[in-house]
């Protein structure tokens, strides 16, 4: 019976490393997609990812159609959309569904954001650091909605 629970627990953290690594690896692409933003304050990018595979991806910036100037006079433009947005946006237009998807995203959600991903049947969030405001974060975890900061190297 030992064997058994030491078997367990050896594949229960074997899986847990190799989440980890999946994290860390999301973050990282969610990084390099925050770099096609116009937003010269802050770039944040977004991937939603539903059984390893992404299903939709975003970064801050303009709506479609708009000049791709997140600035106005040093501050940010009350029209820009968070990347999380975006993303959530992106997959309702598509054929996929976000109902217990993980969302990866560079900077923890606002409070706005929150709401959204809430609403999108989103049950992870994994972002990288944290937003001015701990308010979205807060929602998340009332709503039972699994949050997590993983640092990048």
């Amino acid at each position: 019976m030992d064997n058994i629970l030491l078997m367990s627990k050896l594949e229960d953290k074997a899986r847990k490393e190799k989440q980890l690594q999946f994290d860390r690896s999301y973050l990282i692409m969610a990084n390099i997609w925050a770099q096609n933003s116009y937003c010269k304050r802050r770039q944040v990018g977004a991937l939603i990812v539903k059984d390893r595979s992404i299903i939709s991806d975003g970064y801050n910036g303009t709506p479609s159609g708009f000049e791709n100037e997140c600035e106005q006079d040093n501050k940010t433009k009350p029209y820009v959309l968070h990347a999380e947005a975006n993303a959530i946006t992106k997959v309702a237009k598509s054929n996929n569904s976000s109902e217990g998807a993980t969302l990866y995203v560079t900077s923890s959600p606002c409070l706005e954001c929150a709401k959204l991903i809430i609403q999108a049947g989103i049950s992870r969030v994994v972002f990288a650091e944290h937003y001015h405001s701990t308010d979205g974060v807060s929602l998340l975890e009332r709503a039972g909605v699994e949050v997590e900061q993983i640092t990048v190297e």
